[in-house]
């Protein structure tokens, strides 16, 4: 199996730790819990400033020192509906009680004390169609480059539907030369719907040093440390990705695939 392929590493608790020293580069975090109602999860943010998404189900979150209630009302997130999700800054922690089954993703990278702890959507999230015909996907944009909520992160749900490419024209944002470009390592954490289905998830230079092409399922993990992704699902499936990007610039910039470039 490719080492950019993560499978969970357990069934309930955190089932992923992506750290930048685990995946070998210097800003995107990706921690994962599965918890059953009055499971208690606590963290320190440490120099990392996080964005909690709750993914499905509820929980009472604790952070900043301050009580923000119970956070949570998409029970399946193939209901597309936009996300409850807690930003948190460096040098603070966090504290989940969950109220019923519930998966809360914790997006993590450098924080430098720019921002305040707050509430991200659901209000002024609003699933938006990106692309025609077969690269039809629909995005929740919970903190990207036009949200001055963050440091360093960049956060996005992406729903494809079945038969459908995403991510896709290929591209690559693995250079730190903005305006043109910017470095961003990327994580992708998938769901597929049904649950026995499966996807496809290609990530390639151009020189072809990199080249591998995964068969994700229901629950996986991507790593994105330089290339172009591109990502699909066949006919008869739905895919769900959970999308964190940073480094050392807070923008998104990306350059085509030499072979799909006159599709931009």
């Amino acid at each position: 199996m490719s080492d950019l392929l993560l499978r969970p590493i357990a069934s309930h608790g955190k089932i992923f730790d992506v750290t930048p020293q685990s995946a070998g580069w210097g800003y995107v975090g990706f921690g994962l819990y599965r918890l059953k109602p009055g499971d208690r999860v606590a963290e320190e943010t440490g120099e990392n400033e996080v964005i909690l998404v709750m993914v499905e189900g509820k929980a009472a979150i604790h952070a900043a020192g301050r009580d923000w209630g119970v956070l949570g009302d998409r029970m399946d997130v193939f209901e597309r509906t936009p996300p409850h999700s807690l930003y948190v800054p460096n040098g603070q922690n966090w504290q989940a009680v969950a109220r019923t089954d519930c998966t809360i993703a914790v997006c993590a990278a450098p924080g430098h004390g720019g921002h305040e702890a707050r509430r991200l959507g659901p209000d002024g999230i609003t699933l938006t169609q990106r692309g025609e015909g077969a690269n039809t996907r629909f995005i929740n944009n919970i903190a990207m480059e036009a949200d001055a909520v963050a440091d360093s992160l960049l956060v996005t749900e992406v729903f494809t539907p079945s038969g459908n490419w995403s991510s896709y024209p290929s591209h690559r944002h693995d250079k730190d030369d903005f305006p043109r470009i910017t470095y961003l390592e990327e994580t992708y954490y998938h769901r597929i719907s049904p649950g026995d289905g499966f996807g496809f998830q290609r990530v390639y230079t151009d020189d072809d040093s990199l080249n591998e092409t995964m068969t994700v399922r229901d629950g996986d993990v991507v790593l994105v440390p330089r290339g172009h992704h591109p990502c699909g699902v066949p006919v008869g499936f739905q895919m769900y990705y959970l999308n964190v990007m940073a480094g050392p610039l807070r923008k998104w910039r990306f350059v085509p695939a030499p072979e799909v470039a006159d599709q931009f």
